[in-house]
């Protein structure tokens, strides 16, 4: 009997135990998977300015601090769950093993609608930025949708392969648009940047002016991305170090580069300038920056380190959902094919197939719609997606708390009771702002909005009654 199964409430004991996924991921390639879903340069080059321009202006590397401290207070729990709870369903099992099948069945559904409406929006925003990209150097201007499958054709090639191979893809292009980034913010820095080095930025007049609800709600979206270190718990080396050690290193890896990056393009615009300079042009703030500080060179790798990223965001949220119907098939809460893993590759291929078809059905929905890939695909998913994230991480804050309460397995008072706690109260916070700015978050009407935030309570009650009714 596994550790899982023997500590696992009455219904939640038919939790199949890990078994079939081949893999040697380590820390470093735990944090290379989920900080390349978080997309930095996307988060930079696009996400960047419009806090600048409608949040807090240049109190937003303040933002990014305080979601990162939330963050991390939830990291503790989770971290802590993850050494007594191994399998690719993350949310889905932990929420399953400190509140039961039900309320987990519930999670796993938000959870597929989730990672499913981020990884959509994405492929919009990809095929529409590689078209723009190509028609600037002279290429055809084609239809975005068909960069986007393009791009969805790599992923799952890629995505259906053993789980090491994308890791040294996502890598590879992480170490690239990271790098990119920090060369303008040295050179920023270096330079001085418009009026001399301050803090400004991380004082409390500068976190509240302007609107910090805003800014918060973004830094949050920023950090999508981030939870995934336990879904690839079955493939590492030593899971019940890796994945702890991973997700307080994701966190502050990508709290202290979006902070550090985001002072910085205050410093090269102006603190007293950020805001009104962002809210002219908000598409070309951050590569007019990169030109200003480092020369066009700089702002055109820039742009297609952008694409990559891009590209890399895709492939872990593709690898992300693949595992999670890996584990809903494999415990009878989903069809018991996408259970199966690749004798050779030792990757759940199903679930991988499964995911790609999915994609392919939304994308083309979109398109065949009319959306635009950009203000309608990306915008309205992303929102959804956060929104969605938000729910889950609540949700799997309490059951850490009803898990060890129950259990008794972790006696350690700060990771089990005061850390888990804090964090839920900061994400309850966060939601909070999050609903009371969300049609800001879309980009859309205030219909459109709460058809989105219904949509995440009618997901999450399919996945509870199909419980129920599997259990009758």
């Amino acid at each position: 009997m596994t550790e899982q199964t023997r500590q696992a409430p009455a219904d939640t004991a038919d939790i199949a135990p890990p078994s079939g996924l081949r893999g040697s991921v380590g820390v470093a390639g735990i944090v290379f998977l989920v900080v390349a879903a978080a997309a930095p340069l996307t988060a930079i080059g696009g996400a960047l300015p419009v806090m600048f321009a409608i949040g807090n202006g240049p109190g937003v590397p303040a933002a990014y601090l305080v979601v990162a401290v939330v963050l991390l207070l939830f990291s503790v729990g989770y971290a802590a769950m993850s050494r007594h709870v191994v399998d690719t369903g993350a949310f889905y099992v932990y929420v399953t093993s400190g509140l039961g099948r039900i309320t987990g069945s519930g999670a796993a559904s938000l959870a597929l609608l989730t990672y499913t409406a981020i990884q959509a929006g994405i492929y919009g925003l990809a095929g529409a930025t590689l078209n723009s990209l190509v028609t600037g150097y002279g290429g055809p201007d084609v239809p975005w949708w068909l960069w986007s499958g393009l791009l969805l054709l790599l992923v799952a090639l890629l995505g259906y392969r053993n789980i090491d191979v994308g890791t040294k893809v996502l890598a590879v292009l992480l170490v690239l648009e990271v790098g990119i980034v920090a060369v303008v913010v040295v050179a920023i820095l270096a330079q001085g940047g418009a009026d001399g080095i301050d803090v400004t930025s991380f004082t409390p007049s500068a976190f509240t002016s302007g609107s910090p609800g805003i800014g918060v709600m973004f830094a949050v979206a920023s950090f999508v991305g981030f939870e995934a270190t336990a879904i690839y718990g079955e493939e590492a080396r030593d899971p019940k170090r890796s994945v702890p050690r991973a997700t307080y290193l994701a966190v502050t890896l990508i709290g202290v580069f979006y902070a550090l990056a985001s002072w910085a393009f205050v410093l090269a615009v102006g603190s007293d300038q950020v805001q009104e300079a962002a809210g002219k042009d908000p598409a070309g703030l951050v590569f007019a920056v990169a030109d200003q500080y480092v020369g066009g060179a700089a702002s055109d790798l820039m742009q297609i380190l952008l694409v990559t990223s891009l590209f890399a965001a895709l492939l872990a949220f593709h690898n992300a959902i693949a595992r999670y119907l890996l584990s809903l098939g494999r415990q009878n809460s989903a069809p018991a094919v996408l259970g199966r893993v690749h004798e050779r590759h030792g990757s759940p291929h199903v679930g991988s197939l499964a995911q790609s078809a999915s994609a392919v059905v939304l994308v083309t929905a979109f398109t065949m719609a009319g959306a635009d890939p950009v203000l309608e695909l990306f915008t309205w998913m992303s929102g959804l997606a956060t929104l969605g994230v938000l729910v889950l991480m609540i949700l799997v804050g309490i059951a850490v708390t009803a898990y060890f309460a129950r259990t008794g397995v972790d006696r350690r008072l700060w990771h089990t009771r005061v850390a888990p706690v804090l964090g839920t109260v900061g994400l309850f916070a966060v939601l909070w702002l999050v609903l009371d700015n969300f049609t800001t978050l879309i980009g859309g009407s205030a219909w459109l909005a709460h058809a989105f935030e219904a949509l995440v309570v009618l997901a999450f009650a399919a996945g509870a009654v199909s419980a129920v009714r599997r259990r009758a």
